[in-house]
């Protein structure tokens, strides 16, 4: 990007108005943390933004890469001030939302007050939408939530209100928690949550809310805290009743008794701004989210299965699973497509069913790329063209857009029952879900159609005009037909004083119609000299490209048509927002045919992915409480890299026989692959996907939890070893007997000893306990022993080829059953190029140290020196056992001092040779 558009294209602002705004700008509060402040200015009719201070240096840094677009109002020491043009804000700002998780205030200046006209954070985008996604799609979902806690110490209650703009919808849960709050973090991934707001109170004494903060900053959540007094709901009944739909009042629902709840409504609600907004009025549902009936996927399991994409994934779409299976034609199937994968199913008739619809377009290729080719790639998003007709700024380009829908839609229903299947059941699905819901909305939307041809000019939108058809009123019929005359009039004085002067109207004489003295003649300064000192012209001015003039009939034909212009344009204003005000009532049901059309689009598009991977996806086995019998899986991503030829395992995890499973071998062996495309196929089966597999038998998990990775935070003082203690605590509170757990070496924080027993401990609770099928792939080899007192649990180890002098390694990628008893660290630091001599030394120490295994010499130590104690006190006991007759035996005979000395001596050479040979050797 170039710094021309800050320098060149946008003049200087005055000193006088500079030293204003300075002080303006410093009288202003520090913003919110994390808050950009934008002021809107034009020049030269040119929209832009002025940044300043801190905001401009970072504008400077991020966007523009240099500081010379940096200038200083007032002097050195002055304001920090750059300038960016709308093109390059709108997607700066799009970035900054919805993936750095800044917020954004908008400035605009009146009669020289500066006045917050718009504010944006990754959940509340309704005021800058039309900024951000000018020239794009909207593929997320900026999912808002309120949250409040309650009960007691014992009993967490959690309450909750979200809202996604788009669809128009406030959802509520209240559920009991633990101590860790997994539901709630389970919560807010299935939603995809983009904010959060929390009470605004002494964090750092509310012990809960530093916990539910942990939550949040885990899952990558912006938090943003409001008062107390927001979450009032002395009003919150009159205020839902406004905003929702129907003619129930929300006392009569149970949704009211969730007291909680409704205290994060009301919060939301005043975040929102919703009531302020009268054509929010009757427009909103009211859903309640029960977490039963989706999988429960938490944070980690995110990351590991690589689920949503991350800012670092760049142009490779296929490094995450989202990017991966988004080949969807319309932004309201991407965002569709992100619900379902943070939603998988639990209800196996829905799954069932979304497995045989994708069938059908897996198997129908000519149906599957006329769907997308033809049809979906030309839909809009009409959820959102649906909430410009309800705010009232749709255009007539947006009613041209709909209406274009609305005349390919009886093209897609022919196409989806001329390619039905000859299956009857299929056949019947197909008709259920997709094409009788379209016809339904086609034929309520022809009224519409017949408002769209007679009123709109669609000849004249071939030339990108949005106009009315003039005969569609009488009155601008009648204004139409004067313009007409005038226009007529204006080119017959053209053609007279062209003629008068002996000028060629075509070459010499132009007719123009200026900006400021509206319809003229124009002609070089050459030709002036024709029309000097001549009274019937009026001479305007002249300018580098020639002199303008005019007759009188001219100016009055010119007066006379820029009136009737006038006229015509209030009349089309009048006659458009009728249209739109008409076209406005049309919008639930725009919003339903697009969330069909969404739904259509999201199963062609997995129909899609399955079928153009290099080996195709089979149709998985899904049974309520089935095991896992995967033959020849691959992961779906990995596979799909450039220079990657993927070798596929079996994988079979049957309860009672082998549902818990160890996996050693070399690092950079295939050990995470191996686990985590077991955890990425069970998640397709359960959203209805065919699987990357030659044969697939799943059963339906209530969640995937996932320990996997190494990573600290230390800004927020959590270390490595810390993080993965807290991962593995929400893993064994939260998993049941039903659930898949992934767990990636385990216990590598801390000392050997201490990460080996608390390996050993959580496997034997996770197998014997908790007896949820678990992947656990590590290096502590000792704990593939827990396979001979635990028959469940089952030892795998990735193969390995080492040459006859075992020096080169080869890594096979191939899981097989047994136990492999060495990790090839050296090897594998060897294959990633370390200088030989470090090699070497490191192979030195190993030597030193492999005598006896390094957790059992720990045991091996401790007994040694036991036994050598006991020898020894043994020893010493004989000894003064001696002694002591000696002394006795003296007493007895009387003896001198020198005979008692004779009697200890004779005793010490006696042991002499056996204290020398003990390790205390006295």
């Amino acid at each position: 990007m170039s710094s021309a558009n800050t320098k060149e294209d946008i003049p200087d602002i005055d000193n006088s108005e500079q030293r204003n705004f300075i002080k303006f700008h410093r009288s202003l509060p520090d913003a919110e943390e994390g808050t950009l402040r934008f002021y809107e200015r034009e020049a030269n009719q040119k929209q832009y933004f002025s940044l300043h201070g801190d905001d401009a240096h970072y504008i400077a840094h991020h966007v523009f890469k240099t500081t010379s677009v940096i200038k200083y109002w007032g002097g050195e020491e002055g304001l920090a001030t750059t300038n960016i043009g709308y093109a390059s804000a709108e997607s700066f700002l799009r970035d900054a939302l919805l993936n750095k998780q800044l917020k954004i205030e908008i400035w605009t200046s009146t009669r020289g007050q500066w006045e917050l006209t718009r504010k944006a954070s990754p959940g509340n985008l309704q005021e800058v939408e039309d900024l951000l996604f000018l020239n794009s799609n909207m593929s997320t979902s900026p999912v808002v939530m309120a949250v409040k806690l309650g009960g007691s110490a014992e009993s967490k209650v959690v309450g909750v209100s979200f809202s996604d703009a788009n669809v128009k919808e406030i959802g509520v849960s209240e559920f009991v928690d633990n101590e860790l709050y997994s539901n709630f973090e389970s919560l807010v991934i299935q939603l995809g949550v983009k904010e959060c707001i929390i009470p605004q109170n002494d964090i750092a004494k509310d012990y809960e809310m530093i916990k539910l903060k942990g939550v949040l900053e885990r899952c990558r959540i912006v938090i943003t805290e409001r008062r107390k007094a927001d979450y009032n709901t002395k009003d919150i009944d009159q205020d839902l009743n406004r905003l929702l739909e129907g003619e129930i009042s929300i006392t009569a629902l149970p949704e009211y008794e969730m007291k909680n709840a409704m205290a994060s409504c009301a919060c939301l609600l005043k975040y929102l701004s919703l009531l302020s907004d009268e054509s929010n009025f009757k427009h909103y549902k009211l859903k309640n989210h029960d977490l039963s009936q989706y999988m429960r996927l938490d944070a980690s399991a995110l990351n590991a299965l690589n689920l949503m994409p991350s800012p670092q994934e760049g142009s490779n779409k296929s490094m995450s699973l989202y990017g991966l299976l988004n080949k969807c034609k319309t932004a309201q199937g991407s965002r569709l497509l992100v619900q379902w994968l943070k939603q998988p199913l639990l209800n196996i008739q829905d799954i069932h069913r979304r497995q045989d619809l994708l069938e059908i377009f897996f198997e129908g290729t000519e149906l599957r790329q006329s769907i997308q080719e033809d049809h979906l790639k030309t839909v809009p998003d009409l959820h959102r063209l649906a909430k410009r007709f309800q705010k009232g700024i749709a255009t007539l380009q947006d009613v041209v857009r709909i209406y274009q829908v609305i005349i390919r839609l009886p093209a897609l229903e022919s196409c989806l029952e001329g390619h039905a299947p000859e299956d009857e059941n299929k056949e019947k699905l197909l008709n259920n879900t997709y094409t009788a819901s379209i016809t339904e909305y086609s034929a309520k939307l022809a009224k519409l159609q017949d408002l769209v041809e007679t009123t709109i000019d669609l000849d004249a939108v071939a030339n990108h005009e949005f106009i009315i058809k003039p005969d569609f009123d009488q009155d601008l019929q009648e204004i139409r037909e004067k313009i007409t005359t005038t226009t007529s009039q204006i080119s017959a004085e053209h053609r007279r004083v062209g003629s008068k002067l002996g000028m060629d109207i075509e070459k010499k004489l132009k007719l123009e119609r200026h900006s400021i003295y509206g319809h003229c003649f124009r002609v070089t300064r050459t030709d002036a000299s024709n029309i000097r000192n001549k009274p019937e012209y009026i001479e305007y001015a002249t300018q580098k490209n020639g002199v303008y003039f005019a007759t009188s009939k001219m100016k009055e034909l010119s007066n006379i048509w820029g009136d009737l212009s006038k006229k015509y344009e209030r009349r089309q204003s009048d006659l458009v927002k009728e249209v739109i005000t008409i076209v406005a009532t049309y919008g639930p049901v725009l919003e339903l045919l697009g969330g069909v059309l969404a739904h259509l689009d999201v199963i062609v598009s997995l129909a899609h992915v399955s079928v153009m991977a290099p080996i195709p996806y089979v149709r998985p086995q899904v049974s309520q409480t089935g095991n896992i019998v995967l033959r020849d899986s691959r992961h779906p991503c990995l596979e799909m890299q450039d220079d990657v030829v993927f070798i596929p395992n079996d994988i079979d995890m049957v309860k009672d026989k082998s549902e818990f499973q160890i996996i050693t071998g070399p690092n950079m062996g295939g050990k995470s692959t191996y686990i985590r495309q077991t955890g990425v196929i069970a998640l397709l089966a359960q959203i209805g996907c065919f699987v990357p597999c030659a044969e697939a038998k799943t059963g339906i998990f209530d969640c995937i939890l996932a320990r996997v990775g190494a990573g600290d935070s230390q800004l927020k003082g959590v270390s490595t070893f810390m993080a993965e203690m807290l991962e593995t605590a929400t893993i064994l509170k939260t998993a049941s007997r039903n659930s898949l757990i992934i767990i990636d070496e385990l216990g590598r924080g801390t000392s050997t000893y201490d990460g080996f027993g608390l390996a050993w401990a959580i496997s034997e609770h996770i197998a014997t306990e908790i007896r949820a099928f678990c992947l656990f792939a590590t290096h502590f080899h000792e704990l593939t022993a827990l396979a001979d007192t635990v028959s469940h649990v089952k030892n795998l180890n990735v193969a390995v080829h080492m040459d006859e002098n075992g020096a080169n390694l080869t890594l096979l990628y191939k899981v097989m059953e047994g136990v492999c008893d060495q990790s090839f660290g050296i090897h594998v630091a060897e294959l990633a190029q370390f200088p030989a001599s470090v090699v070497r030394l490191a192979k030195r120490k190993v030597a030193e140290l492999e005598d006896v295994d390094p957790v059992d010499s720990h045991h091996h130590v401790k007994k040694q020196a036991t036994a050598e104690t006991e020898e020894t006190s043994e020893v010493l006991s004989q000894i003064i056992q001696e002694l002591k007759a000696a002394a006795t035996a003296g007493q007895q005979t009387e003896e001198d001092d020198e005979a008692l000395i004779q009697r200890v001596h004779n005793v010490r050479e006696k042991y002499k040779d056996k204290l020398n040979s003990l390790p205390l050797g006295l």
